[in-house]
């Protein structure tokens, strides 16, 4: 029994503890069941709660797209309808003008018409005259056209005649005032001297005895020291003095410091003449070189080499019609610098071209090559710039010029020469220029006399008042001008005056 009462008894307790769990789920699952029917009915109450907001809204933006596209399209069809009323504004308004213009058309053609009718009528009148014209004038058409052409030819060349004139006159004006002042400027800065040389030179003795004493027996003094200096020693009348002649200036110096050496000495005699003449020529070359040194000092120019240097020094012994040609130089250097820094041009090119522009008078040759010709050689040994070649080339006109230095030397080179009193000119060269002078302009047709006044400085010239004008006058002084410029070498410029006048004479009786 025992036994039975505890199997029976877990089994029942199995039993009911099952049976309680068993309607303790139960419970669990119906209180789960109503509440997940509740969250259901939540969601489905909030669902259509929102669903009937969403369309809502979605009405209320339909409603507002719609009041927007109604609006738009209002505005729409009124731009359209403003739009077809101005097209068909310009729609009347081009038949208005297409009628206006067909109406201008009409007109013109009617003005065609007519002015055809009176073109063809002024034909025929300007036939007729024509015809009357040349029966009165008794010119063909043809001939009355190139009387006329020839007419209109003369008026048109005598009034560019004047206005060339006057072009030219303003320009000279303006020129010759801007080189009036920078001429007169740099010959204001400059003052040389003078330096007009003679070929002869007279050596003071200190009484006539001393005259034997040079000649010596049987004139053997005389003729050595002629022999090794090269020049003429005359030996005259005049008391207590002595000539030496000669052509070149350095020879004549190196017989005068000879000469003088030899009678401050006492010992004249031919082993002695020899020796004196030997040392002063040697002191002599070294004073030539010293004095080209010193004029490129002088003048700021450097990197000369020696040959150039000693030619340079030479210079001082050379003359040009009686002017020392080493102060020329140095005289046209000074200048040509002046007048390069005034004008804008380079002063040093223009200080080298005018420094070597008269070199080659100082250079022996045997050929017969002209001063300028060796010049250039030297320069161009030198390894001078183009340009100061240039300025040897054409500093007498013989080549174009080619930089403004070159034109700058030549008028300093003339400015030079042609001061009162720096150089001698012959009587017979004198007279025959003014001959060529007077005889150039003699040469021209139209021209009555010609006179070369003021030392050939100026020409006056009268014409035949019938054969040339007032413009042709002008035209005539240029071609003077020109033509001296290419025959006759001066220093300086001439001036060419063309006198015309009118006379009429009448008698009352």
């Amino acid at each position: 029994m025992n036994v039975l009462l505890s199997v029976a008894l877990p089994l029942l307790g199995l039993a009911l503890g099952w049976t309680a769990r068993w309607l303790y789920a139960r419970f669990q699952l119906t209180s789960a069941e109503q509440r997940a029917e509740r969250i259901k009915d939540e969601a489905v109450k909030e669902a259509e709660a929102r669903k009937k907001e969403i369309l809502f809204e979605a009405q209320e933006q339909i409603h507002k797209e719609r009041l927007q596209l109604e609006k738009e399209l209002r505005e729409r069809r009124a731009e359209l309808q403003r739009t077809e009323r101005r097209l068909l504004q310009k729609e009347e308004t081009l038949e208005r003008k297409l009628a206006a213009v067909e109406r201008r058309n009409e007109a013109l053609a009617d003005r065609e018409r007519l002015l055809a009718e009176k073109e063809t009528e002024l034909g025929r009148r300007e036939q007729e005259i024509e015809s009357e014209l040349e029966r009165i004038s008794g010119l063909t058409r043809e001939e009355a056209r190139s009387l006329i052409i020839s007419r209109l030819e003369e008026e048109a060349k005598r009034d560019a005649q004047i206005l060339v004139n006057k072009i030219e006159e303003e320009a000279r004006a303006t020129a010759e005032r801007k080189a009036r002042d920078v001429l007169v400027s740099t010959m204001q800065r400059i003052a040389t001297d003078v330096t007009a040389e003679v070929t002869v030179t007279t050596v003071s003795l200190p009484n006539d005895e001393m005259k034997g004493r040079i000649i010596g027996r049987e004139g053997r003094n005389i003729r050595t020291l002629e022999t090794l200096t090269g020049v003429d020693i005359i030996i005259d009348d005049t008391p207590e003095a002595v000539v030496l002649s000669c052509f070149d200036p350095v020879r004549k110096e190196i017989a005068r410091i000879s000469l003088e050496r030899l009678i401050a000495d006492g010992r004249i005699h031919p082993a002695r003449i020899e020796e004196v003449v030997h040392k002063v020529t040697k002191e002599l070359s070294q004073t030539i070189y010293e004095e080209g040194e010193k004029v490129l000092f002088e003048l700021g120019i450097h990197d000369f080499p020696p040959e150039a240097v000693q030619a340079l020094g030479r210079l001082k012994y050379r003359t040009s019609y009686g002017q020392n040609v080493l102060a020329h130089t140095k005289e046209v250097a000074v200048l040509a610098g002046m007048i390069a820094a005034e004008v804008g041009g380079d002063p040093m090119i223009a200080k080298r071209g005018a420094l070597l522009h008269d070199i080659g008078k100082a250079i022996e040759s045997d050929d017969d090559s002209t001063h300028i010709e060796l010049g250039i050689e030297l320069a161009k040994r030198m390894g001078e710039d183009s340009r100061v070649i240039n300025c040897i080339a054409a500093h007498h006109g013989d080549v174009p010029h080619t930089c403004p230095e070159s034109v700058i030397v030549q008028i300093a080179d003339a400015i030079s020469a042609s001061r009162p009193g720096a150089r001698r000119e012959s009587l017979e060269n004198y007279i025959k220029r003014l001959e060529q002078l007077e005889k150039i302009a003699e040469g021209f047709s139209g021209v009555d006399k010609a006179f070369a006044i003021q030392a050939g400085r100026e020409i006056r010239i009268m014409v035949n008042n019938d054969l040339v004008d007032d413009a042709g006058a002008r035209e005539l002084a240029r071609e003077i001008a020109r033509k001296i410029e290419e025959d006759l070498r001066y220093p300086g410029r001439i001036k060419v005056t063309i006198i015309r006048e009118t006379r009429v004479v009448e008698y009352a009786r």
